[in-house]
């Protein structure tokens, strides 16, 4: 969120030696704010804050020393009336006496809408306000903006704001900013078809110039953050970057040119790829990294020149990143440098200043906009920016060469012998960068005296810089580069000759895929031949290639090329390969085109009837098949193995690929799958039964199938000789429900309910429930069972008491439910709709059990606040049983580790993010706030149905699948009317009351823990 391009400081003092970084210290504000640390020999003082600057967010100087900050109003609300109302500003600070803090304050931009991200560039301020990128300039040198030019137009804004962030010059002179928010947007290309895409990207274009370049595209949501380093490689901070899980789910990313990284999405089909996704740099956790910066002077010591900052915005610390080189790309070593333990501590951005001081913006506790960390915070507190010094520093002003290269630079001439002549690496990588911005045949000339360079980050700039022009003229010396470079001079070779795209480039390419190579040399060598887009010598040279590494490298290319035309036959043929390259090179692409089934289904029909006493194999198996599942030849396959099996393995593989095909791939449950369904049922064996039922239950069947199917459900549920979990998720599965409950399994399904029972054969049985046509002496019996019925349960029973009949049912429900243990879980979401069913006088009875249950955010406050002090002093051991038990039953929808359930966040670090008043908040108020991913939706359909869950899936074409508290609905897109953001969250409240205040103080504890 900053311009993090600066010229190394050529006019730095000598080197520093740093002191240890093992001792830390917490340095007093200069004004009251949070308690900061930093490293032993750095102080940290607070240079602004209010009034003259109150929620700062990202910051850039300009060439005089002026801080331009976003200054945010502290306004959550909903986007569009963000940009209608336009609340935010950018304000200019200034240090007027010279002592280090900024004591005057003027307005350069009001009205802008939520800004994230500030860039000062030749005279004027460039500001990210999804969803567009504005031009701000002062003309009449009054200090305020007086002119504003719309110079992006990002297309997109939705609920997160996270479409735009930047922008970031680079070092070549382009202007360089995220995408992110998987919005569709569409960019007209000349000379070729437009781009429409809705991954996550870093995009760039020159200062002067409409078009729009793709540099990485991503399945993370939100790239936010892009510095250089001096070379001209971009690093990236991201969020999301993995689906959360083991504590992993933000990172630092080396966004090499091309490259493909984050999730496994369906944003990022389409897209160009080399091969599996490429790896990130340093993985953060859930830290909601932002603000990123190349420490770039000497000022701090030779141990730091050159390493990055970041600023982690739930962590509540800047951390510091050495990069070191690793292969083509890097490996880091990370550490914290400024930290806090104040929960209202939260930077955004970090920037450099011409002194070799670093600026740490502190936005303050007030941003809620689908990043929570606690909706009962306090809006009143105000952020600040705060200045580190190495203790004994000398000043340094260099302001004026770090803007150099900005502004143009000097003559084509003097900057050419500089190159030849000079003998500081940094001099002569700060001419290449200039020449870079100067568009002349002799700047191109000159800057190849640089490709042979003896430093490897001054041979890099050329190289990059080279590829930027396309300029062919290099091409021999740059095909050297990649014959006898290190693999990071390779891998920018690569990308050189990828751009110029001369097709004699190709054999050369492929040599050098012949080596052991790491991935990410792999992908530049994979791209540059895509990007050169010559099938034909392509496919030539891969016919001389002398290693698989090299056939691998051409099968890829050609098989992303739009014209590559690579036959199945010719992948097919290399799936049991002997050469473990080989065979993983057909498969990657296999998976990639499902409609090779009936070419595959031979293949896999022989490897699972020779497989079928390897478990891993069949694991492996198992995976593929569910890869190919849409395809009729396929589904054929796997039921015919259901059906004539010879062995248990073999079956069950079959099974666990349908229920992934059913769950994902398919909307309605083949017909050939229903007699092979319905005899492994019937069989008897309960581990076939399990994974048949778990195919069942995720697709519907077809009307003609539907009776055969309930008929064997019920038979199943019937049979007192099965398990009571195999006759329960029988039951549940019953395509529509039970239409008819006879005593015998009136009975089944109450004594399912009895306390003593496992919390899965509860919740099984009120599934069943749920959706089961009970009459009126039924429901008048099962009414005591609310009584007891634990929160996550009490939403299920309520349902069924959505039924016609006269009022004896509706009153007992409410009498039970005055005397129920969780009756603070109740929402009336759930039991309005079943209120409707009875008279008016059940219905105003109701009302005022809701009314009682109810409390409003000050209540809540005290709440909390009463009962902190209680619940303190909690003991792990004891707090981890309490996660994983039968009462309060986190662990079926909440992960730790690998073990757990996915309804609900993953918690492995949540302790780290999360205070111990804002986790006994979730636990008691789980509506206050929603994690990201997991915010509640209503979704409404033609028939007058009413869904209300997370959202799992919403891709273009396919059905919303909806995760709800008991299930995962499909609704197909053409059915639905309206999609509106919930206010209540799937984990319902009252955990509190079904705790003791010794179980909920070592929950706690044990929550805290896990770090």
């Amino acid at each position: 969120m900053t311009t993090n391009y600066q010229l190394p400081r050529l006019a730095a003092a000598a080197a520093i030696v740093v002191g240890s970084l093992a001792a830390l210290r917490a340095q007093p504000p200069a004004q009251p704010g949070p308690i900061l640390t930093v490293p032993a020999g750095f102080t940290i003082e607070r240079i602004a804050g209010a009034p003259l600057v109150n929620r700062p967010i990202v910051a850039d100087f300009d060439d005089e020393g002026r801080l331009y900050v976003a200054d945010s109003s502290g306004s959550n609300d909903k986007v569009d009336k963000q940009l209608t109302e336009r609340p935010h500003r950018i304000v200019r600070l200034e240090d007027t006496n010279g002592d280090g803090r900024f004591d005057t304050s003027t307005v350069f931009a009001d009205r802008m809408m939520l800004p994230e991200g500030a860039m000062w560039f030749a005279g004027s301020l460039y500001v990210a306000a999804p969803p567009s990128i504005w031009k701000l300039t002062d003309t009449d040198g009054d200090g305020v903006a007086d002119q504003r030019e719309e110079w992006y137009q990002g297309q997109t804004l939705t609920g997160c704001a996270n479409d735009l962030h930047g922008p970031y010059l680079g070092p070549d002179g382009w202007i360089y900013w995220t995408k992110g928010a998987f919005a569709e947007q569409r960019y007209e290309r000349a000379g070729k078809p437009p781009l429409v895409t809705r991954a996550s990207h870093i995009l760039r274009r020159r200062p002067g110039s409409p078009a729009i370049e793709v540099v990485m595209t991503g399945g993370m949501d939100n790239p936010v953050d892009v510095a250089f380093t001096p070379a001209g490689e971009r690093i990236l901070t991201a969020t999301f970057v993995e689906h959360p899980q083991l504590g992993r789910r933000d990172g630092l990313i080396h966004a090499v040119y091309g490259g493909v990284y984050g999730k496994t999405h369906a944003v990022i089909e389409g897209h160009a790829r080399t091969g599996d996704l490429l790896p990130v740099l340093a993985e953060l956790g859930p830290a909601v990294p932002a603000g990123l910066t190349r420490y770039a002077s000497f000022v701090f010591g030779d141990g730091f020149h050159n390493n990055f900052f970041a600023a982690m915005f739930n962590l509540r610390k800047v951390t510091r990143h050495v990069l070191e080189p690793s292969g083509a790309t890097f490996s880091t070593r990370n550490s914290d440098f400024v930290v806090s333990e104040d929960r209202d501590f939260h930077p955004t951005d970090v920037i450099e200043d011409a002194d070799g001081s670093l600026l740490v913006i502190d936005t303050g506790p007030w941003y809620k906009l689908c990043c929570p960390t606690s909706q009962l915070a306090k809006p009143e507190v105000l952020g600040g920016i705060y200045r580190v010094r190495r203790t004994g520093a000398p000043a340094v002003q260099d302001r004026a060469i770090r803007e150099l290269a900005m502004r143009g630079g000097p003559a084509i001439s003097p900057l050419a012998q500089l190159l030849k002549a000079s003998s500081s690496a940094d001099a002569r990588r700060n001419a290449v960068w200039a020449l870079t911005r100067i568009d002349a045949p002799d700047a191109r000339e000159a800057i190849r005296i640089a490709l042979d360079d003896h430093d490897e980050s001054v041979r890099g700039a050329a190289l990059h810089s080279t590829g930027l022009w396309r300029d062919a003229g290099g091409l021999s010396r740059v095909g050297e580069a990649l014959e006898s470079g290190t693999p990071s001079i390779q891998r920018s070779a690569a990308e050189a000759l990828g751009r110029i795209g001369d097709r004699r480039a190709v054999p050369n390419l492929l040599a050098a895929a012949n080596a052991q190579v790491d991935r990410i040399l792999e992908h530049s060598l994979v791209y540059a031949l895509i990007e050169i887009d010559d099938p034909a010598a392509t496919r030539a040279a891969a016919l001389e290639a002398t290693s698989s590494r090299a056939t691998r490298a051409a099968l890829i290319a050609l098989d992303q090329m739009d014209n590559g035309a690579l036959a199945p036959d010719r992948v097919v043929a290399l799936l049991d390969s002997a050469d473990p390259i080989l065979k993983d090179t057909a498969w990657w692409i296999a998976a990639r085109h499902a409609e090779w089934g009936d070419a595959l289904a031979a293949f896999f029909e022989a490897r699972l009837e020779s497989a079928s006493t390897r478990r891993a194999e069949l694991d492996d198996l198992q995976q593929k098949l569910a890869q190919f599942g849409e395809h009729p030849g396929i589904q054929a396959l796997l039921g015919s193995i259901v059906e004539r099996a010879a062995s248990n393995p073999e079956r069950l593989t079959a099974l666990r690929a349908m229920s992934t095909v059913a769950r994902t791939r398919i909307k309605v449950l083949p017909g050939g799958w229903v007699a092979p369904l319905v005899h492994v049922l019937e069989s008897g064996d309960d581990s076939v039964a399990t994974q048949a039922l778990s195919v069942i239950r995720a697709v519907p069947p077809t009307k003609e199938a539907s009776p055969a199917l309930s008929d064997a459900l019920l038979r199943v549920g019937r049979s007192k000789a099965r398990p009571l979990e195999i006759r329960l998720g029988a039951l549940g599965a019953v395509p529509g429900g039970l239409t008819r409950v006879d005593p015998d399994l009136f009975g089944l399904l109450r004594t399912s309910l009895e306390p003593g029972q496992p919390l899965s054969v509860r919740s099984a049985a009120g599934g069943v429930i749920e959706k089961s046509a009970l009459d009126g002496t039924q429901l008048m019996a099962l009414a005591p069972a609310l009584q007891d019925a634990s929160p996550l349960d009490l939403p299920r029973l309520l349902r069924a008491f959505d039924r016609p009949g006269d009022d004896g049912p509706g009153l007992a429900m409410l009498a039970a439910l005055r005397e129920a243990k969780s009756r603070s879980s109740v929402r009336p979401d759930v039991l309005r709709p079943v209120l409707a069913r009875y008279s008016d006088a059940v219905q105003k009875q109701g009302e005022a059990l809701l009314t009682s249950f109810s409390t409003d955010a000050a209540s809540q406050v005290g709440r909390l606040e009463a009962l902190l002090p209680a619940v303190r002093d909690g003991n792990v051991s004891r707090g981890q049983a309490v996660f994983n038990g039968p009462k309060a039953g986190c662990y079926a929808c909440h992960a730790i580790g690998y073990m757990g359930g996915t309804i609900g966040p993953d918690l492995t670090r949540i302790g780290q993010v999360r205070s111990e008043r804002d986790l006994l908040e979730a636990i008691v108020f789980p509506s206050a706030s929603f994690a990201r991913g997991y915010e509640p939706i209503v979704v409404r359909t033609r028939s007058g149905a009413v869904h209300m869950g997370v959202l799992r899936n919403n891709e273009p074409g396919d059905d919303v699948v909806v995760a709800t508290d008991r299930d995962e609905i499909r609704v197909p897109r053409g059915e639905i009317v309206d999609v509106q953001p919930g206010t209540v969250s799937l984990m319902p409240p009252g955990f509190d009351a079904l705790l003791t205040r010794q179980e909920l103080a070592d929950l706690l504890a044990f929550l805290k823990a896990t770090r």
